[in-house]
């Protein structure tokens, strides 16, 4: 029997093709939170991170987002423990380039050697043959750019990756990778009331790369009492974090958001905001309020 949108609501997000041949439902789900403070460690209750993962599936995200650094691999072995094997729709993205000595401790590393181990164990402890979008956690200033790609390239063509994406970057260092190898996508900072990565969504529209905002609902002074979410939430019903994520839903095709949680709760709340529907009025007064 076919199941309709109200009982997966991710799919009211629409879609977008990754790389042109990866098609996901726009709203995914961000598996950093899953892990355990500082996102170190395993998480308090490992029981509820597996029913966050499979509850995801289950509302209709197509699309989860992780990366070796969460734990580290703490992620990527809950996200394997509870949804593998993987629905044929599924679509998980890992990361690497980041490492980690500690909680809250992030040193980008990108030797090439280093980057293909990583590559290795992931696949090993996603159950992947192929990882659909493999992501450059971050640029390493000391190691060449080109060697850094020139590895995720390799594996690409061993078949071990599908595409190739980047974090935290400038549109210069996007052009900079574009004369290397394809790129498929970007992870920036970015939510309603922080853009200061327009310039880098922009350039994702006028190119076709997925733009996948991290931090997406934060809302800051914009839903104190009063303040320009109050009103829309009153009379959408919803909460700012829901109104928070329909904007960006509602500001570009390409982009992705993936709200993280270790809450089905919430998770169910964020999954939700697929279906709220701002006017061109809220959306424009919520734009210029940030």
């Amino acid at each position: 029997m076919a199941t309709n949108i109200s009982e997966q609501p991710a799919k009211a997000s629409g879609t977008y093709r990754i790389g042109g041949d990866v098609t996901v439902n726009r709203l995914g789900y961000g598996a950093m939170q899953i892990t355990g403070p500082g996102v170190w460690g395993d998480p308090k209750d490992p029981a509820e991170a597996v029913r966050v993962l499979r509850r995801a599936v289950e509302l209709g995200v197509t699309f989860i987002d992780t990366a070796d650094s969460y734990g580290p691999f703490v992620s990527e072995l809950l996200i394997r423990e509870a949804l593998h094997p993987y629905a044929d729709d599924l679509v998980i993205a890992t990361k690497a380039g980041l490492t980690r000595s500690g909680p809250g401790d992030w040193r980008a590393v990108g030797r090439p050697e280093y980057l293909r181990q990583q590559c290795e164990l992931s696949l090993r402890h996603l159950g992947l043959d192929t990882i659909p979008l493999y992501q450059l956690h971050r640029i390493d200033s000391k190691v060449p750019l080109a060697d850094q790609l020139g590895e995720l390239a390799l594996l690409r063509q061993e078949g071990k990756i599908r595409h190739i994406g980047l974090s935290e970057v400038s549109v210069a260092q996007i052009e900079e990778s574009r004369a290397i190898t394809t790129i498929a996508s970007v992870q920036n900072l970015y939510n309603l009331a922080n853009r200061g990565a327009e310039d880098v969504l922009e350039y994702c529209e006028r190119n076709d790369l997925a733009f996948i905002p991290w931090f997406p609902i934060a809302t800051g002074e914009l839903a104190r009492p009063g303040g320009p979410l109050d009103a829309i939430s009153t009379a959408h019903g919803a909460s700012p974090a829901q109104l928070a994520l329909a904007w960006l839903l509602r500001r570009s095709p390409v982009m992705l958001p993936i709200p993280g949680t270790s809450s089905v709760a919430h998770l169910e709340e964020n999954v939700g905001a697929a279906d709220v529907r701002l006017t061109d009025d809220e959306f424009e007064s919520l734009a210029k309020a940030s």
